[in-house]
């Protein structure tokens, strides 16, 4: 039993594990930006008119948040099993903390977006204590994913460029890309609509590399001695 478990310890310290988490990360992330994106207007000032319309893509937008936070658990998860040692304390605050951050700030202002589907049912859009209303939560939800979220977003990118030189899972470029996007977010105030989508593209670059590189090194041929050297003589 002992043997078993540490065999499925060692499975989910591979890479493969963490790439597969991020991949589903970045394709969940992506398709959320783009629902909101299609439903919500991009002026954060716009009354809650929005609301008398189609709300069922922001709806599943909402509902797929938490799903988006549990494979970003994950990644996050094997990647700091995998540093195993070589992760200080210092290092382990910054990493960690930054990711647990930009998850919060996410939820929270998926939560400050539901709230205002959940009042539109009860409110007319053109009520002028219902419009103050609308505007306050979209804009504070505006607020947090694109300054808050996105600075977040841009520390953890950092921390995993370098987990990146530290295993040396991926190549050296992918991890100075992490770094020069990293500093763009952390330097811009208000980011543009696209910022949003610098951090999942990026998890999706470093994943989709790591597993090709794992589905390459399972095909080639073991390195072990071959048959004949194994023989007696």
């Amino acid at each position: 039993m002992a043997q078993q478990a540490g065999v499925s310890r060692a499975r989910l310290r591979t890479p493969k594990a963490a790439a597969v988490a991020g991949v589903i990360f970045s394709i969940l992330l992506i398709a959320i930006f783009w629902l909101l994106r299609s439903s919500l207007p991009a002026d954060p000032m716009q009354p809650g008119t929005w609301l008398a319309g189609n709300t069922a893509p922001a709806t599943l937008a909402l509902n797929l948040i938490p799903f988006a936070g549990i494979a970003f658990l994950w990644f996050i998860g094997v990647l700091r099993d995998r540093l195993g040692q070589l992760e200080d304390r210092f290092f382990a605050t910054v990493f960690f903390g930054s990711s647990l951050l930009f998850i919060g700030l996410l939820f929270v202002a998926a939560t400050l977006v539901g709230a205002l589907v959940v009042l539109s049912q009860f409110h007319e859009p053109h009520d002028a204590m219902s419009i103050t209303t609308f505007r306050f939560g979209r804009a504070a939800a505006y607020i947090l994913v694109n300054i808050y979220a996105i600075k977040m977003g841009a520390v953890f990118m950092i921390s995993t460029s370098t987990v990146i030189i530290y295993t040396r899972i991926v190549p050296r470029w992918i991890a100075v890309t992490g770094y020069a996007l990293a500093l763009l977010l952390l330097i811009g105030s208000y980011g543009p609509n696209w910022s949003v989508l610098v951090l999942p593209v990026w998890v999706l670059l470093v994943s989709v590399h790591i597993l090709l590189d794992e589905f390459r090194r399972t095909g080639e041929p073991p390195t072990s001695a071959g048959p004949a050297d194994q023989t007696r003589p």
